[in-house]
């Protein structure tokens, strides 16, 4: 993505989910579904940000910790704890969130480049700043996440 570059679309449907303090974006198209937290396995000599894999359905399905992965200090898991699972390319992955918060709809000229606002190489994974009743939403794009 270039600095002009802005993820393009007409208006698109997000799900928005919390860390902390901070709100993130899911593309809506990306998830297959959104789950309570179930038991994950510990795979050894994983990343830290890897917490595991859960058997949904029959599928083994790697699950990735958001925390550990920003740098986030780690929070006992609530009631409102979920695993979000997105079907990215052929291959599942499930991600913990805090919370998921709600469903939002974007255009594209409602979102600031995140290249504008920020200057580092690992920051391919956001795709822009979405503004939603005067809360700042950091879309991301999990298939440059899941990468790094």
């Amino acid at each position: 993505m270039t600095d002009e570059q802005v993820y393009e679309f007409e208006t698109k449907q997000f799900i928005v989910f919390s860390l902390g303090d901070e709100q993130f974006g899911i593309d809506s198209l990306k998830i297959t579904t959104i789950d309570r937290m179930k038991t994950i396995t510990r795979v050894p000599k994983t990343p830290d940000f890897v917490k595991g894999v859960i058997n949904l359905r029959g599928d083994i399905i790697p699950v990735m910790d958001l925390r550990a992965k920003f740098n986030l200090p780690p929070t006992e898991e609530t009631e409102e704890t979920r695993i979000i699972i997105l079907k990215l390319e052929e291959v599942s992955i499930g991600v913990v969130v805090d919370q998921v918060l709600q469903t939002i709809q974007l255009t594209s000229d409602s979102i600031e480049s995140a290249s504008s606002l920020i200057n580092n190489a690992d920051s391919d994974y956001i795709l822009g700043i979405g503004k939603v009743d005067g809360e700042i939403v950091t879309l991301l794009n999990f298939e440059k996440l899941v990468k790094l």
